[in-house]
């Protein structure tokens, strides 16, 4: 005599569910969908639990979506195994799933199940060579709106890769920064603490900005990028609108802030009587600290100007790290030229010459001088018509002389200075 029947899921039930996965992964099968979801698919999707008595001895959780339908969570308890009850269970859910029109009914279970009987005896077939991808969605539809407030976005996911060179500068932000947040839990068993506010210094278009963008690109979350100059119109002062945006920015699941040029809001206090601005850097001594609480988000300050900083600002406890950002070496350098010259031409171009003639350029005095030889070979072919050519893009020479006449961002004396500043103010 059956001792046991299936009904509908009902909210009382939750327990019953809980001790069932439980129980599951004490026999070390570890369920494919998260709890949250198996949870969240009884209250909203379709559900069932076979009963005996007033305990829950086993359940089906299923969803669907047009034709297609999933079989999200199957348990039985161990002392009800063999009785039917799974079989039984399949056929309920799928019954209660049936006005969907379903043309395909698909199950997803561990690769350590070995107990396929009740899906067997349902008619399932077991595929073979599949292989299951997931892939955990950044950011959750609720952020979308507050995110989009701050101004802040999503960036491509191809940032990181994108960053041509500078490969020194790379491993460091890799090892210290990236890996830590991307791997908590892995970081969390060898007592790391993921680091939350990191200072990117170095001299003026040497890629700080894109540094900060392509972490966040790498680690894919959100970009909010602070500017102190809009938010100076604000009614509330600049103070009380850079409180305000981080209160909002404490919304956020995952979140890396920028804010370039810092030391406009972060320089050395002096002993007069306080300014506006001293305000502010007031301000933000207090916000970092509550920053740092909240895991999930990075704080990046850039400065051109690491000495004008406050060293209240700097100290540890408020930042991780002091991260210099040099100027590209050789290598860097070949690879940006790589990038620039465009590939139907670039068999023809002396690469090694250009890396050679652009040593002391920043990446943007380097792109300069690629865009310029572009525009002004094109401006050739366009208006030159009088001497008529195959040539479809710039010559060597016409980088040559772009990168001549280019006048570089860095003089000599503010990168000794910079080499100075690496020794005695950096920390990574």
């Amino acid at each position: 005599m059956t001792t046991w029947r299936i009904r509908d899921f009902h909210f009382a039930d939750l327990d019953g569910i809980l001790h069932l996965w439980e129980a599951l992964k004490l026999t070390n099968v570890e369920p494919v969908y998260a709890l949250s979801e198996v949870l969240a698919s009884c209250a909203k999707d379709h559900a069932v639990v076979a009963v005996q008595g007033d305990q829950v001895v086993g359940a089906a959780v299923g969803r669907a979506a047009h034709d297609q339908g999933w079989i999200v969570f199957l348990a039985t308890l161990p002392a009800f195994r063999g009785r039917g009850i799974g079989t039984a269970l399949l056929a309920a859910v799928e019954n209660r799933m049936a006005p969907h029109g379903l043309a395909k009914l698909s199950a997803l279970m561990p690769e350590s199940e070995t107990r396929m009987e009740a899906f067997l005896g349902r008619g399932f077939g077991l595929k073979k060579n599949l292989r299951y991808f997931e892939r955990a969605i950044p950011v959750q539809r609720q952020e979308l709106e507050p995110l989009a407030l701050l101004g802040g976005r999503l960036l491509a996911r191809d940032l990181w890769e994108n960053v041509a060179g500078m490969h020194r500068e790379k491993e460091i932000l890799e090892r210290r920064l990236v890996l830590p947040l991307a791997q908590a839990d892995l970081a969390d068993e060898y007592g790391v603490v993921p680091p939350r506010a990191v200072i990117l210094f170095g001299l003026p278009g040497t890629g700080k900005t894109t540094f900060a963008k392509a972490i966040a690109s790498r680690l894919e979350w959100p970009f909010v990028e602070v500017f102190p100059s809009r938010l100076a119109a604000n009614p509330q002062g600049l103070a009380g609108a850079l409180r305000e945006t981080f209160l909002e920015i404490a919304d956020l699941e995952h979140v890396v802030v920028f804010i370039d040029e810092v030391e406009e809001i972060a320089s050395h206090r002096s002993g007069e009587n306080p300014s506006p601005l001293q305000g502010v850097t007031n301000e933000l001594l207090k916000i970092i600290p509550a920053f740092r609480e909240q895991p999930g988000r990075l704080l990046i300050c850039a400065t051109n100007f690491i000495r004008a900083l406050d060293p209240a600002f700097m100290r540890h406890g408020r930042f991780d790290y002091v991260i210099p950002i040099g100027l590209p070496d050789r290598q860097a350098r070949g690879a940006m030229w790589d990038r620039f010259i465009p590939q139907n031409i670039s068999g023809d171009i002396d690469t090694e010459l250009l890396v050679e003639c652009t040593e002391g350029f920043s990446p943007a005095d380097i792109e300069y001088a690629a865009r310029r030889s572009s525009q002004l070979a094109f401006e050739k072919a366009v208006y030159d018509t009088a001497k008529p050519t195959d040539r479809t893009g710039p010559l060597t020479q016409d980088y040559v002389d772009a990168i001549r006449e280019t006048r570089t961002t860095v003089s000599k004396p503010a990168h000794q200075a910079f080499l100075e500043d690496i020794d005695s103010l950096a920390r990574f």
